[in-house]
């Protein structure tokens, strides 16, 4: 039987003086992430380290390639102070979703800017094409790079739904691939055709990270996220920590079972999804187009589209309510892989709906919509990497 460490257990452990030191280099490279241009002064009073202890982490930072100097802030006492930048071409990693119905890939620098993608659209995910995909993929990222900046490509990050193995075949894909998936290490078979080191995320927490990130300051300490796609990717951010769980597959509010609007019990997933769109598209005898629904001829759909939205905001509104009962947060954020206007009517509806629905002892979270659509999932998926490799202060991350 597996076992877990008891509850105080990690409490007893220790801190290393270079887990402090690395704590604090990190502490350092946030604060300039988060107010570029800022002097060693500066830094030193945000971070309340001594003066020359900045001074020792910040000269640490620019001999690896982190930091940078700007041009010296005049027009101050004494010496002309020199404000500090993220150096963009510090480290690059790619973000890839294995999604549904596409693959998406991005590349991005240490500052989040992405500097060239990819999509694929296609019925379903298919093992045999997709890690030659991939592999290719990278290549191309790679040969844009300048050869000088190549080393620096430290990672690949994968998006990609729990359970592609036991699910595939709800998009008429054969039995066959789905065996396959559930014989497949995805990480091993990315490092294989890649030749990079490669993360796992589930996409929900993936593209909940991307909005994370996203979001304006001040951001919400604890929010929970939902992209409308084939399936619902869903993510959790409790007091600033995104929350994973034990398998890294936690937050999946789609597996959600709620009751519809005539009582009967049905997953968020079969209910509110793309899927479930297609599903009474298809049975009204239209046709779907093979494409991103960001391209569909939604407008050609009516009424169907709007008896989607009500069954849709009505699952959703539920799954919003049932999370906020066990986890605390004020604001639930839906985006979605269609048109604007759609999202638009959708959170229209799922408000009307949480305003009808009943609550205990909590206040009724607010309805947002997100940043990034679709593109989320393959964005997260490049950011985790780097933030936990250069920003996180959790141990885990800093020992690896």
């Amino acid at each position: 039987m597996d076992t877990e460490p008891d509850f105080f257990e990690t409490a007893g452990l220790g801190m290393q003086t270079s887990d402090v030191r690395q704590a604090n280099l990190r502490a350092i490279l946030t604060l300039v992430a988060l107010n570029p241009g800022s002097s060693a002064a500066d830094l030193s009073r945000k971070s309340t380290l001594a003066p020359q202890t900045v001074s020792l982490l910040v000269d640490d930072l620019e001999r690896g390639g982190l930091l940078r100097q700007g041009e010296p802030l005049r027009g101050r006492r004494g010496q002309p102070a020199r404000p500090y930048f993220i150096n963009a071409s510090g480290a690059y990693t790619i973000g890839v979703e294995i999604g549904w119905q596409h693959i998406e890939a991005v590349m991005v620098n240490i500052g989040g800017e992405v500097l060239t993608q990819y999509r694929r659209d296609y019925a379903y995910p298919d093992s045999r094409t997709i890690f030659t995909e991939l592999g290719s993929i990278t290549r191309q990222f790679v040969d844009r790079l300048p050869e000088a900046e190549r080393p620096k490509l430290m990672a690949l990050g994968i998006a990609a739904p729990t359970g592609i193995g036991r699910n595939v075949g709800l998009l008429d894909a054969d039995p066959e691939v789905g065996r396959r998936w559930q014989n497949i290490d995805i990480v091993a078979e990315a490092e294989k055709v890649t030749g990079l080191r490669a993360f796992l995320y589930n996409d929900g927490n993936a593209a909940c990270w991307a909005e994370l990130g996203a979001f304006p300051a001040l951001r919400p300490a604890s929010f929970a996220y939902l992209l409308i796609g084939t399936f619902i990717g869903a993510g959790i951010v409790a007091e600033s920590t995104l929350w994973e769980g034990p398998t890294g597959n936690s937050a999946n509010i789609g597996s959600m079972l709620v009751t519809d609007r005539f009582g009967d019990q049905n997953f968020v997933h079969l209910l509110a999804s793309i899927y479930a769109l297609q599903q009474r598209l298809t049975g009204a005898g239209i046709e779907v187009p093979p494409t991103t629904p960001l391209f569909w001829p939604w407008s050609d759909w009516e009424p169907h589209v709007a008896e989607w939205i009500e069954d849709a905001a009505w699952a959703l509104a539920k799954a919003v309510l049932n999370t906020a009962a066990v986890i605390e947060f004020r604001t639930a954020v839906i985006d979605g892989v269609m048109p604007p206007e759609i999202v638009d009517r959708l959170l229209v509806a799922v408000r009307e709906n949480i305003s009808r629905l009943p609550s205990l002892t909590f206040d009724m979270p607010q309805i947002v919509r997100g940043h990034l659509g679709g593109a989320a999932p393959s964005r997260g998926a490049a950011y985790l990497p780097i933030f936990k490799r250069f920003f996180s202060r959790d141990l885990n991350h800093m020992a690896g």
